[in-house]
Parts: C-alpha cells; sequence; structure tokens
C-alpha cells in the first residue's frame, strides 16, 4: 500500500444546524487522501479524522442511491461520482437543511407516486418497454427538484414526479389515467429550462421525455392551456406564434444580402417569429454586423414558425408540416449552413429536426469566424444566459468572449430561468412574472449598466422586471462599430 500516493485537499463546507438558531457559516479543512480521491471520501476523511459532527448523507458510494447528492461549487453533483479537487466547495442542495449537508429528502419523495394495479395480466410490449427506458433510471437524489425555478414561486409537483408519472402512464399495468392528475399537480408550470436535466446524474431528459410527452397526452385528452390553443391556432393559420405589430424583417430585407467587403462564409438565416415580427431592430443591427464581417446572408421569405411554442406546449399535429416547409425553403437553396439568433428556433431545430444541413448559432458563427473588434464602450454589462442556448444548446463561453471585446466591464449572475419558456408567459404571466422579478434582483445585485442576451423571448421578458436596458449581443457591438466609425 506504500505506493499509493497521497494528496491534500483545502475544502470549505457550508456548516449549519437549523435547530440551534446559528447562522450558517463556512468552515475549511484541510485533509490527506489517496490520490483519485471522491469528494465522498474527502467528506468521511474529514469526519472520521477531524469533526465527527460533519452531517452528510452516503450510502452505496458507486452512484446508484443518490443519497450524497450536494453542491459542489455551486452545481449539484453526486460527492460519490466527483473527483475531488483542492478549494472545493460544499453546500447542501437547495432543499430544507437538517444539518451541514444533509437534506429534508423523505418530504418529497414520500409523494412519489407508485403504480396502481389493474386486473389485467397485461406486460408491457417492447416498444412501451423502449419509451420507459429513457425515464426510469432515476436514484430519486432530487438534484432536479433542488435547481426547477418553477418550484421555487409556483405550487409544482416538481421533474421528479413528472417523470414518476409519465413513467407510469406508459405502463400498461397500471390503472389511472395520469394526465390529469399531473395537470393538477402543476405540468403545464415548467419553463422546460432544462435545468433539471443538466443537474441530473442519470442524464434523464425530464422535459423532453416526460414533461413534454405528458403535454401532448393532455392535448389529446382536451386539457391544454387555452392560451396555448390561441398560439397553435395562430400558427396553423399564419404560419406564426406572435401576432404581427408593424412591416415584418422578412418584409424589410432582400432575400440575399451581400457584406461590405469580401465574402469569407455564406449562410442561411432562420429568422423566428420574435426577431421577425416584434424584435425586428435587433435582427437588422445583427444583419449589419454581419455585413461587416464578410458574411453573405441568404434569407428564404417563405420560412415559418419552428413549431417550439406547439411542442413545448404538447401541440404537435402540424409540427411535420412545419418542419418540411422550414427544410425545404432551405435545401432548395443549397445552404448548407443555416444561421439561427433565436436559441429557442436554434434548439429546436438542432434537436427536433433532422436537418440535412449545419445549424449554426449567431454567437457560435461569429467566434467561428472572427470579428473585426469593436470599439469599447464604457458600460458595465452582465448577460443573461438563455434557457435554450446554455443548456439547450451547450453555447456559454461564445457570448461572453463577443462581450468581453466590446464591454470595458463584465460581470457575471448567476444563470437561472427568466420565466419566459415552455409556454409559460403566454399560459399563466403571473408565474412568468415571478420568475422575471427573481432574474431582476439577481441583475440588481450586479450593479450593471446593461443586461445582454441572446434571445429573443429572454430580451423581451427580462425587459418588464428590470430598469436597465436589455440589449442583444449584436446590438452592443453594433453600438461599438459605430463609436468606432465615430457615429455615436
Amino acid at each position: 500500500m506504500s505506493g499509493i500516493k497521497k494528496e491534500k485537499i483545502n475544502v470549505s463546507i457550508l456548516r449549519q444546524d437549523p435547530s440551534s438558531g446559528s447562522e450558517p457559516e463556512f468552515r475549511d479543512y484541510t485533509v490527506e487522501v489517496n490520490e483519485g480521491a471522491r469528494a465522498l471520501d474527502v467528506l468521511m476523511a474529514i469526519r472520521d479524522n477531524i469533526d465527527p459532527s460533519l452531517s452528510f448523507r452516503h450510502c452505496c458510494g458507486a452512484g446508484q442511491c443518490g443519497s450524497c447528492a450536494i453542491k459542489i461549487n455551486g452545481e449539484p453533483k453526486l460527492a460519490c461520482m466527483t473527483a475531488a479537487a483542492d478549494k472545493m466547495i460544499l453546500e447542501p442542495l437547495d432543499l430544507p437543511v437538517l444539518k451541514d449537508l444533509s437534506v429534508d429528502l423523505v418530504s418529497e419523495l414520500s409523494k412519489m407516486p407508485g403504480l396502481v394495479p389493474c386486473e389485467c395480466e397485461e406486460l408491457p410490449e417492447k416498444d412501451e418497454i423502449d419509451k420507459i427506458k429513457p425515464i426510469r433510471d432515476c436514484i430519486e437524489c432530487l438534484c432536479c427538484v433542488s435547481v426547477c425555478p418553477a418550484m421555487k414561486v409556483v405550487d409544482f409537483a416538481g421533474p421528479t414526479r413528472m417523470r414518476q408519472e409519465m413513467r407510469l402512464a406508459l405502463d400498461p399495468r397500471d390503472s389511472r389515467n395520469r394526465v390529469p392528475l399531473t395537470v393538477d399537480e402543476g405540468l403545464f408550470t415548467c419553463t422546460t429550462c432544462h435545468a433539471c436535466y443538466l443537474s441530473c446524474p442519470k442524464d434523464i431528459e425530464i422535459p423532453g421525455k416526460a414533461i413534454e410527452k405528458l403535454r401532448e397526452l393532455a392535448n389529446r385528452q382536451g386539457l391544454t392551456l387555452d392560451r396555448h390553443k390561441e398560439v397553435a391556432e395562430l400558427v396553423r393559420t399564419t404560419g406564426r406564434s406572435v401576432e404581427r405589430s408593424g412591416k415584418t424583417f422578412l418584409e424589410k430585407v432582400p432575400e440575399v444580402i451581400e457584406p461590405y467587403g469580401e465574402v469569407r462564409a455564406e449562410v442561411g438565416f432562420y429568422v423566428g417569429c420574435m426577431y421577425n415580427m416584434r424584435v425586428v431592430q435587433t435582427c437588422l443591427d445583427t444583419i449589419e454586423v454581419l455585413k461587416r464581417n464578410g458574411i453573405r446572408v441568404i434569407v428564404p421569405k417563405e420560412q415559418v414558425c419552428c413549431g417550439s411554442p406547439l411542442i413545448r406546449t404538447g401541440q404537435t399535429q402540424i409540427l411535420d408540416h412545419l418542419k418540411k416547409t422550414n427544410i425545404d425553403c432551405f435545401v432548395k437553396r443549397g445552404i448548407d449552413t443555416v444561421l439561427t439568433m433565436c436559441a429557442g428556433c436554434g434548439a429546436t431545430l438542432k434537436k427536433d429536426y433532422e436537418t440535412p444541413f449545419e445549424v449554426i448559432d449567431i454567437n457560435q458563427l461569429l467566434v467561428k469566424y472572427g470579428i473585426e473588434p469593436p470599439e469599447i464602450l464604457n458600460v458595465k454589462v452582465t448577460y443573461h444566459d438563455p434557457c435554450h442556448l446554455l443548456r439547450g444548446q451547450g453555447i456559454s463561453e461564445e457570448p461572453r468572449e463577443l462581450i468581453r471585446m466590446v464591454a470595458k466591464e463584465f460581470v457575471e449572475m448567476p444563470s437561472i430561468c427568466c420565466g419566459a419558456g415552455g409556454g409559460v408567459r403566454s399560459g399563466l404571466p403571473d408565474e412568468a412574472k415571478a420568475l422575471g422579478k427573481n432574474r431582476g434582483i439577481e441583475i440588481e445585485k450586479t450593479g450593471c449598466d446593461v443586461v445582454v442576451t441572446s434571445c429573443p423571448f429572454c430580451e423581451f421578458h427580462i425587459q418588464e422586471s428590470t430598469d436597465r436596458p436589455v440589449k442583444n449581443i449584436n446590438s452592443l457591438i453594433l453600438e461599438g462599430y459605430r463609436k468606432k466609425d465615430g457615429n455615436c
């Protein structure tokens, strides 16, 4: 055993005992553990050798029981599956704390629905089993519950229970109609922000594999929210999910937009409903940035709604028609790269479509080809991560790289949902407002001059919750160019 290397780990742990009435406080520890140790090994070393009063849960040590879930450097993780690292910060999940890192799991898990057997002796068919498989591996760690923004502002059963309800709805041995139950439990309060998916140690895609599927079943049973039905009818009759407020972007620009100088790349542009109908100036600003940086833009005029508002609310009857229309309009022009600006549209084209072309977000495109440096603006900027960009497409650093090129000061804030997505803004405006208020509080803490984002829904929604101007990244870059040119 003498050949095993040791390493010293410094760790900071949030200690608290609500029953004592004392305030939570971080305490620092240094322990020696085997090289390659996990966070759980560090906790056990502290408890066994330094402080036996430290409270935390653990059982299997193999990522199967979920009991050791804690926050590691701000993110929900299983302590037994996370490599120990120097200067780790360990905190409890954002759930009611019993003591130190131990949280109340029983209150939530005791509400978990179980199978109510029917009298038949029917067993699941293979296709039914295949549908159950992606959502059956839950270890009930409640990481997803701890990060759910909706549960913090409304009465919502939460992602773990929605997953379980869908698992039972797919099982022919269960006798209950699960769909009305889920509607009563807050099915339509989920913003589909995917925070639950990213926090899940078993990679269960609860929004796409459970919640949106339950909403489809709810639609078939006539339980879709009235406002969501109105949006679906608007898409069916106009091809757009929002009503026009003036001349649209597609009406303002030619089909082919040439750059000012040498052509460095050519893209087709999928505009999206909000940028086409409501946030038109932002879209025009982006075109100016693209023209300045040598990007030829082709804008098919027959493109329609991507279908995201219908997918998120379970109304998929005309989805195939929308997909075909959008794919065909780019294919017939021989376009092999399609650019998106809207986070929701980009996530939909990438994940819900099967496209014969590459789909690339505007932030990815500008970083890929590089842009002419703009003049630095004397502003303090914070950035709001759109859920469908950060968690839906995994795009985080590219927008920050662009912001740092143009803003004198950049300050981070927590990446939480603003409440604009998942049909919540249209169907449950009070919830959307409450989530927007939380976003506004975080913005205020930064002391920023400008809030920057990369989604029209977020841009539109957040502006109602803050007195700071909310701008798209490209509008900020264009300001930098105009300052550079002496036009502002």
